[in-house]
């Protein structure tokens, strides 16, 4: 069976299991650790593991169902795509991680693409994303029984139709799944050519307390068509349709409520004039 070759092991993560594991036990222990609730579906970033894996591995780790439930497939929306970008999705085969090869739900992939009208596409013409691949191995750590469905979202109208379509194909599957969407937030600083509030402790005050400020807030309203506009006019998602399906399916899947787990920017590790932001969210449903 073809199989999706890790491209950013060893550099972006750890190339081993042993080291993977590791990283991932001291990523549970920081921040307030993983949530606690019935969380349905979440944002993660995508930056290198050094950066923001501890923020993304305590977003999946809390998707974790308290009750016993078995996740039959993980849904991941990502992919750096501009308005015209044409969707796709991973239609076969497996994905390599350093903790083991993660299968892909052929069927579920097959309904979205038909059902949505997107691109399959098999293991080896499926491009490289680091928006993806990082989210691999924690996916097989929390999830180890479970396929994943791959698709990368383009910051469209589409986006909503993905995230609404999968869960419906799922559900006519009788698939348990969760969802995640990974974006990274504003890029900035003159490595990245945006700089309207200049440089230094301004710059990073502007970043975080008003620009990202205003795509968590869509993000946690689960407004899709905000999480867009907001992505393409305010440079404050890299990824806003991945976002955007994400919100979209969470709310087919019946949350009604976002939670932030964390913000960080990569400044706070690494002191520069250019920089990146991360958010965590996660949707849960009403409680009973």
């Amino acid at each position: 069976m073809e199989t999706k070759k890790m491209a950013f092991s060893g550099s972006w993560y750890p190339s081993s299991a042993s080291e993977c594991e590791t990283s991932i036990e001291k990523f549970l222990t920081e921040g307030e650790g993983p949530l606690q609730g019935e969380f349905l579906a979440g944002i993660v970033p995508h930056a290198g593991w050094f950066y923001s894996g501890s923020i993304a591995c305590r977003v999946i780790a809390s998707l974790q169902p308290r009750d016993g439930e078995e996740v039959d497939t993980i849904v991941l929306f990502g992919a750096h795509m501009h308005e015209q970008s044409e969707p796709f999705v991973m239609a076969q085969g497996l994905i390599e991680t350093p903790l083991g090869r993660i299968e892909v739900d052929e069927e579920l992939a097959g309904s979205l693409a038909a059902g949505a009208g997107i691109q399959p596409l098999t293991p080896g013409r499926f491009p490289d994303e680091n928006t993806l691949e990082l989210q691999y191995p924690f996916i097989k750590h929390f999830f180890p029984r479970a396929r994943i469905l791959v698709c990368g979202v383009a910051p469209s109208f589409l986006a909503s139709v993905i995230g609404r379509t999968s869960v419906e194909e799922a559900q006519n599957l009788n698939r348990s799944i969760r969802v995640i969407g990974s974006t990274d937030m504003s890029h900035y600083g003159p490595d990245f050519g945006f700089t309207p509030a200049g440089i230094g402790q301004k710059a990073v005050d502007w970043v975080t307390q008003e620009n990202d400020a205003g795509a968590v807030k869509a993000m946690k309203t689960m407004d899709e068509d905000k999480i867009i506009s907001q992505g393409l006019a305010r440079k404050n998602m890299c990824c806003p349709g991945a976002a955007a399906a994400a919100a979209a399916a969470a709310k087919k899947m019946g949350a009604v409520k976002a939670v932030e787990l964390d913000y960080a920017t990569s400044f706070e590790k690494s002191r520069s004039d250019s920089f990146v932001g991360y958010a965590g969210v996660v949707y849960s449903r009403p409680l009973i």
